[in-house]
C-alpha cells in the first residue's frame, strides 16, 4: 500500500513508529483498522493505533466519547487492561501479546478455573467502578442515562436503541424479510411485555461484550481485558446476562459463574445480585431478542458478497438463523418458527430483490 493511499491510521501508526516496514496491519476486525508497532527505543512493547472502518453498521450503544480515555481513567481500578499513551495527541493502546481465550478454548467448551477466577476478579472490580467515581465524558443522551438502580428504564432505554437503530433504521431495506420471518413492529411491544418487572439493582460500570474473543491470554496465563468501546454505566446483572449469552459456557459451568458472580458482587455491593433468579432469564431473553435483529440484518448483507458458494452459504445461513429465531421466539411472541429452508427462500427472495434493483430490498 502507498502512503499516499494509506489511511489515517495506518499514516499514524507509520509517523510515530518512525519505520513503515516495522508497522503491522491492518489486523483482522470488523470495526475497526488496525495497526500495530513499535515505539522508537521501546522494543519491550507495541502499540496499536486504528480507526472505524467506514460504512459499517453499528448495532450497540456506544456512551463513551473515547475508549482510551475511559481505559487511562481505570488503571488502578482495572486489571488487565491494555495501558494508554498519548503522542501527537492521539491516544494509542498498548498492544496485548498471546492469544485469545475463544482461540484457546472454543465456544461450548469448559474454562479452566484459573481463568475462570480471572473473569470473576474482572466483575468484582467493575461492580466497584460507580457512576460518581467514573469522570470521564459520555457521548450517551440523557434519556440513556436512568437513575441508579432503575434496572428497568435501563433495560427499556437498551430496547428501545434496538427498535430504534437497529430495526426501524434499516426496515426500508429489511421490512419483507423481517415479516418473511414473522418480526414487525408488535414484536418490540411483546417483547417490553415479556421483560418487564426487573428489580432495583445498585449500577456500576459495564464492558458489555465480554466474550472469548474480548479476553487475551499472554505466556504466562494471565488474563487481559481488551475491546471497551461498547462499555456503559448500568445494571450490573446485564453484564453478567452478556458474557453468559456470549461465552456460550457449558450447562454446569454456566451455573458455577453465576453462583461465582453472585458471590463476588454482593460481597463488594449489597444489593448488586437482587432478583438474579427472576431477572437473569429475563436479561437473557432480551439477548436472545437482540440478536434476531442484528443477526438477520448482518446474514442477509453477507448473502450480497457474490455468487461463489452460495448455496453453501445460503444453507448454514438458513440453520443459523432457525436458532436464533427459536431462541427468541419466547420473547418476540412468535407463533411460529420458519424452517430453515423457509428462511433461506426468504433470504434469497431479498437478495433477487436486491440485485434486481426493484422492489423494498433495493438500495
Amino acid at each position: 500500500m502507498s502512503l499516499e493511499s494509506a489511511s489515517a491510521a495506518r499514516l499514524h501508526a507509520v509517523e510515530v513508529s518512525g519505520d513503515e516496514s516495522a508497522v503491522e496491519g491492518p489486523l483482522r476486525g470488523y470495526h475497526h483498522e488496525t495497526y500495530v508497532f513499535s515505539l522508537p527505543g521501546d522494543a519491550g512493547s507495541r502499540w496499536k493505533c486504528r480507526e472505524p472502518r467506514a460504512g459499517l453498521l453499528w448495532f450497540d450503544r456506544r456512551c463513551f466519547s473515547s475508549e482510551e480515555q475511559l481505559l487511562s481513567s481505570l488503571s488502578g481500578r482495572i486489571s488487565g487492561i491494555p495501558d494508554i499513551v498519548e503522542i501527537d495527541g492521539i491516544r494509542l493502546q498498548r498492544f496485548i501479546e498471546g492469544r485469545t481465550l475463544g482461540s484457546l478454548y472454543m465456544s461450548g467448551s469448559p474454562v479452566p478455573v484459573t481463568l475462570l477466577q480471572q473473569i470473576t476478579d474482572v466483575f468484582g472490580q467493575l461492580i466497584c467502578v460507580t457512576p460518581e467515581t467514573l469522570l470521564v465524558k459520555r457521548r450517551c443522551k440523557d434519556e440513556d442515562r436512568p437513575e441508579g438502580g432503575d434496572s428497568n428504564g435501563f433495560l427499556e432505554r437498551l430496547v428501545s436503541f434496538t427498535e430504534e437503530h437497529v430495526y426501524l433504521k434499516n426496515l426500508q431495506e429489511f421490512e419483507v424479510l423481517f415479516a418473511d420471518l414473522g418480526i414487525d413492529a408488535d414484536s418490540f411491544k411483546k417483547l417490553r411485555k415479556h421483560v418487564s418487572g426487573l428489580k432495583e439493582r445498585p449500577f456500576g460500570l459495564l464492558h458489555a461484550d465480554l466474550h472469548r474473543e474480548n479476553f487475551i491470554v499472554d505466556s504466562g496465563n494471565r488474563l487481559w481485558t481488551i475491546d471497551w468501546e461498547l462499555a456503559m454505566v448500568g445494571d450490573p446483572l446485564y453484564d453478567l446476562a452478556t458474557h453468559l449469552y456470549l461465552m456460550r459456557y457449558p450447562r454446569w459451568q454456566e451455573r458455577m459463574v453465576v453462583q461465582r458472580w453472585s458471590s463476588v458482587v454482593e460481597a463488594l455491593r449489597p444489593g448488586a445480585s437482587n432478583g438474579l433468579e427472576h431477572d437473569l432469564p429475563l436479561l437473557l431473553d432480551y439477548k436472545k431478542a437482540q440478536s434476531v435483529f442484528t443477526d438477520v440484518i448482518r446474514v442477509a448483507l453477507s448473502q450480497d458478497a457474490g455468487a461463489e458458494s452460495y448455496r453453501r452459504r445460503l444453507h448454514h445461513a438458513g440453520l443459523k438463523l432457525r436458532d436464533v429465531l427459536a431462541a427468541a421466539a419466547g420473547p418476540l411472541g412468535l407463533e411460529a418458527v420458519p424452517t430453515s429452508e423457509g428462511i433461506a427462500s426468504a433470504l434469497t427472495r431479498r437478495r433477487r430483490s436486491h440485485m434486481d434493483g426493484d422492489g423494498v430490498g433495493a438500495r
